[in-house]
């Protein structure tokens, strides 16, 4: 059987629990597992940071195999920041801990009366004392407790930045985050600091003859793969170099410009490269696209830090309109430390940048701080005080849409966000499905969600032009629902979508021979499985309010025209076409709610009796 473990924090009770095989059968695992107990055990209108929020970490049937790129974790959970579902995938190693341990998920409940730690070992969890790692960084925290446990335990922290509850803190796994949402934030609201995971590592395939063959294949597909040297080599910041120049789509300025002075000669893959110490990787993984880069010389010489990757190489040059490469280093490292997440934090810079120059925010309100764009100093002082929640911080630390309340006088006309997710480094005037993809994501603007391969030349179902204004509503559909099914093994988005060397159809192959079940031998199955998980994810928002009204784009990408790159002079024209064709594809009504037929064919039955009340 498979198993689960589950921890009420508030009472002390640890316990393990099969997973029903009708869930294992209907869900296959990771994302698809997670919706569904998410869905289950978090009642409507539950409080984000209460007690009867729950917090799901899972590892994938693959979690802890030699399958390459198959060994990171989910967390899941309802979001502090944006009040939706959300999921967010972590690296490094503690996926393959937590499988070796014995379970594929883990299931946080109830908050504890004082600051607590997991510790799983030897059949068994633990709750600890965690009074000494409160108030340390992510470094710290992992450092003690490897002293405490061992090399050979992995773990899971937040940083400083989730204890004072800055809503956009994630979870940190070595240097890895799982960055979106405010999952870290979820988890310090339960008083826990970190959970630590020692375990020997086991066979855990059923069939090895048959999956030593797909992994030799996948290795042979990977290796042979168009993009793999580059992104081996350099990791993903090669998209700096490409989507500046070819697409116009790197945003500058708090998502007003496609240029900058200096892009990418200063902020590109081969100045990066330069500073390059060494490569590293996941479990498992031949790709190793993470990059140890060290500052050689100025007021930052000598800092060591890993990363950034392209969304935090972007969120600290481009929001600010700077081209300081160490300062980028600096940024993500300061972020990995105190528990931020990139993207938020920068889109969140950003925005008070443009505030400082529209005259909204002043040096009285900063404290002091002159935000002008070019200046990276400003920027690295708000990380910090926003991980501190101090002055201006604790404003910006709410994340834009809700500084933007704070603020007033007019600042929500840039607060740029979707559903209350700041967007990563794409502007949706430059990419339209890239653009609908955030607009239609149920946890708002995540380029992982259902990232449009096929803007750049993947045929699979179909080429996209990338600029065209209406009749991608397929393409977007088939791309969420892909998603959906490749993280039910969570699989890294980056090999097995956006460089397409390996997919649903091997996927699905190496999962029949782990588990010894040949159901999950099927792409069309999965993909039914991942439009399912995804229909499922859409019932939890709506039962919380959301519909077409949020289905939407900061009014910016309507109105102003993009100024600078190939795509000058761009607006977004008809997202209402797209919308209504993705949702007729879907079986969802015109606000955007799935209906009863639709639910009925994905066997949700039980769930069109929760939402039919939100139908027109």
């Amino acid at each position: 059987m498979r198993r689960l473990l589950r921890v009420n924090l508030s009472n002390s009770a640890v316990s393990e629990e099969d997973i029903p095989s009708k869930i294992a059968e209907s869900y296959v695992g990771g994302r698809g597992f997670c919706a569904r107990y998410l869905y289950d055990e978090v009642a409507p209108g539950t409080d984000p940071l209460g007690p009867d929020n729950k917090l799901l970490l899972s590892v994938g049937p693959l979690g802890g195999t030699n399958a390459q790129s198959f060994s990171k974790w989910l967390a899941v959970t309802k979001s502090p920041l944006t009040g939706t579902f959300t999921r967010s995938s972590g690296g490094g190693d503690f996926g393959a801990w937590l499988r070796w341990a014995g379970f594929e998920l883990l299931i946080v409940e109830g908050k504890a009366a004082k600051p607590s730690y997991l510790h799983i070992a030897d059949g068994k969890c633990e709750i600890r004392d965690a009074a000494d790692l409160w108030g340390k960084t992510t470094g710290e925290t992992q450092r003690s407790l490897k002293r405490k446990h061992g090399a050979r335990a992995r773990t899971v922290c937040i940083g400083p930045a989730a204890e004072k509850l800055v809503l956009y803190a994630p979870i940190i796994s070595d240097r890895r985050a799982a960055g979106r949402g405010g999952t870290g934030t979820v988890m310090a609201s339960k008083n826990l600091k970190a959970i630590v995971v020692e375990a020997e590592r086991r066979d855990v395939v059923t069939r090895p003859d048959d999956f030593r063959k797909l992994v030799q294949e996948q290795v042979k597909l990977m290796k042979a793969g168009l993009g793999y040297e580059v992104f081996k080599d350099y990791g993903t910041v090669q998209g700096l170099d490409y989507f500046y120049p070819v697409f116009g789509s790197i945003p500058m300025k708090n998502h007003r410009f496609a240029e900058l002075e200096g892009w990418p000669q200063s902020i590109g893959m081969w100045p990066y490269s330069q500073i390059t110490q060494k490569h590293v990787g996941c479990y498992s993984c031949v790709l190793r696209c993470g990059k140890v880069r060290k500052v050689s010389s100025g007021p930052y010489a000598g800092l060591t830090t890993e990363g950034p990757q392209f969304e935090g190489a972007w969120a600290f040059s481009g929001p600010i309109g700077c081209t300081d490469l160490d300062a980028t280093l600096v940024a993500n490292g300061l972020c990995c430390e105190l528990g931020l997440d990139v993207i938020s934090t920068g889109n969140t810079i950003g925005f008070a940048y443009e505030l400082f120059e529209k005259g909204i925010l002043t040096e009285k309100d900063t404290d002091g701080l002159a935000l002008r764009y070019g200046d990276p100093e400003p920027m690295l002082e708000l990380v910090e005080r926003i991980a501190r929640r101090e002055g201006i911080g604790d404003v910006l630390a709410e994340g834009v849409k809700r500084a933007a309340q704070r603020i007033g006088k007019g600042a929500e006309d840039y607060a740029i966000h979707v559903k209350g997710l700041e967007l990563p480094g794409y502007d949706p005037r430059a990419r339209k499905a890239m653009g609908m993809n955030f607009a239609l994501s149920n946890m708002g603007a995540n380029h992982n969600y259902g990232w449009p391969q096929q803007e750049i030349g993947d045929p699979k179902p179909r080429l996209l032009d990338p600029w065209a204004d209406e009749g991608q509503g397929d393409v977007i559909k088939y791309n969420h629902d892909s998603t959906a099914g490749l993280e039910l093994g969570i699989a890294c988005i980056f090999p097995s979508h956006h460089l397409q060397l390996y997919g649903l159809e091997l996927m699905g192959k190496m999962i029949a021979a782990s588990l010894g079940d040949s159901r999950f031998d099927s792409e069309d199955y999965l993909m039914h499985v991942g439009e399912r998980v995804y229909n499922l994810e859409r019932c939890f928002n709506v039962r919380e309010g959301f519909s077409r009204k949020d289905d939407t784009l900061p009014r910016r990408f309507f109105t102003e025209p993009l100024r600078g790159g190939v795509r000058d002079g761009e607006i977004v024209r008809k997202p209402d076409a797209i919308i209504d064709q993705y949702y007729d594809l879907r079986g969802w009504d015109r606000s955007g709610i799935p209906t009863s037929e639709t639910l009925v064919r994905l066997g949700l039955e039980e769930v069109d009796k929760d939402i039919a009340g939100f139908r027109r």
